[in-house]
C-alpha cells in the first residue's frame, strides 16, 4: 500500500499517511494479519528489518511511502494499491509498479483516485494503455512540463524558450553531443573562439547560484 504522505498534516487532509493507514489496516480490515511500515523518515536499520521482513514473509503487508519505488526486489509481492495516485507523475506510478510481478505469479496493481479531472483520469488511464516506461515519460513530459514532475514548479533552472523537450528530442541530444565535443577540445573554454560560450555559462550558472569549475 502505497501513501504520498508520511504523517497526516493540517493541509490537504484528503491525502493517505502512511503512519496512520498503518494503524487503522493493522487494527481493522488487516487485524491478525502482521502490517509494517516504512518510510524515508526511519532509521536505515530500521528500514532494513522491516523490508527483510517483507521479503521472508513475516511482514504480510506493507504500508509504505514511494521509499519502495527503487531497489525492492521481492517476487512474492503481487499486489501494489496506490493511494491518491493522481498526486505522483506518471514516470513515477511506472517505477512503483514494476515493484510487482516480479515473480511467476499474476500482479496487478491497483491506482486509487478521488479525482474528477478529465485531465487527470487521462494521466491514470495512461498508466492503463501502455507498460512502456519510455511511451510513459514522453507523455508526462508533454502534459505536465519539465517543472512539473513532482506537481509544483521547480525553481533554479531558466525554462527552455526555444526547445521543446518532448518535441526536440534529437535536437536537445545533437546539443548535448555538440557541447561534449568543445568541452573535450577545450575543458576550461579558454580559448578565444570560446569566450562567450564561457561568457554564458557564468551568467547561467549565477542564475541558479552556483559557479563553473
Amino acid at each position: 500500500m502505497v501513501c504520498p504522505r508520511v504523517e497526516a498534516g493540517e493541509e490537504d487532509t484528503g491525502l493517505r499517511a502512511a503512519t496512520d493507514y498503518m494503524l487503522e489496516l493493522s487494527g481493522g480490515a488487516f487485524k491478525g494479519y502482521t502490517v509494517g511500515l516504512l518510510h524515508g523518515r526511519m532509521k536505515a536499520a530500521d528500514k532494513e528489518r522491516t523490508m527483510a521482513g517483507f521479503q521472508d514473509g513475516t511482514v504480510q503487508l506493507l504500508v509504505s511511502t514511494t521509499v519502495v519505488e527503487v531497489g525492492v526486489d521481492v517476487p512474492n509481492a503481487v499486489i501494489m494499491m496506490v493511494e491518491n495516485a493522481e498526486r505522483f507523475g506518471l514516470s513515477q506510478l511506472h517505477q512503483l509498479r514494476g515493484r510487482v510481478g516480479r515473480g511467476k505469479e499474476q500482479s496487478y496493481c491497483i491506482l486509487l483516485s478521488d479525482s474528477t479531472s478529465p485531465e487527470t483520469l487521462d494521466r491514470l488511464k495512461t498508466m492503463c494503455r501502455t507498460n512502456d516506461g519510455f511511451a510513459i515519460a514522453e507523455y508526462d513530459l508533454r502534459t505536465r512540463g519539465p517543472g512539473n514532475f513532482l506537481g509544483q514548479q521547480q525553481h533554479g533552472l531558466p525554462q527552455l524558450r526555444i526547445a521543446d523537450l518532448a518535441a526536440d528530442v534529437e535536437v536537445v541530444a545533437e546539443a548535448q553531443r555538440a557541447a561534449n565535443r568543445v568541452l573535450a577540445d577545450d575543458p576550461a573554454l579558454q580559448k578565444p573562439e570560446h569566450a562567450a560560450l564561457r561568457a554564458a555559462v557564468e551568467r547561467l550558472m549565477d542564475s541558479v547560484g552556483e559557479r563553473p569549475n
